[in-house]
């Protein structure tokens, strides 16, 4: 084991369904919080995370999603962003201490390794405290996990 690599310490909390993932927000976003949504869509989700923190800044990969909301919440900040792409996430240039991600495709049993690696990106770029992630399958998978202890 390398002792000089970096290693993430992100909190990883995995949901199953939108219905969960809004449902963490009052444990796991703060005041002081600024708070980055990836697949943030309409923005509705981004606008239930707005009055818990002291900034969100929602995203998503489509112009005409991200259109919408900055036309109906001009008081929150949307970014078009590849969900994918964790440098652009990085080059938006604020230091987020949570990360919200819903993207399609991220809850099947095929992307699992998609979700984990994904997941590893944005723990070790941007260093959030917190990474709350929509998917099933991890939800599935971690909760069949237990980390030896010896």
């Amino acid at each position: 084991m390398n002792e000089k690599q970096y290693r993430p310490t992100a909190r990883i909390v995995a949901v199953r369904d939108v219905k969960e993932y809004r449902a963490t927000i009052a444990q796991c976003v703060g005041a002081d919080d600024l708070v980055l949504e990836i697949g943030s869509e309409w923005g509705t989700t981004t606008e239930l995370i707005a009055p818990h923190c002291k900034l969100v800044v929602g995203t998503d990969i489509s112009p005409d999603c991200i259109a919408r909301p900055r036309q109906k919440r001009p008081d929150i900040r949307f970014e078009v962003l590849d969900g994918f792409d964790v440098l652009a996430a990085l080059r938006l240039d604020l230091p987020f201490t949570k990360v919200y991600i819903d993207m399609s495709g991220l809850s099947g049993y095929r992307s699992l390794l998609d979700t984990i690696s994904l997941l590893q990106a944005y723990a070790t770029v941007l260093r959030p405290k917190t990474i709350v992630v929509k998917s099933a399958a991890l939800k599935d998978f971690s909760a069949r996990c237990s980390p030896w202890r010896g």
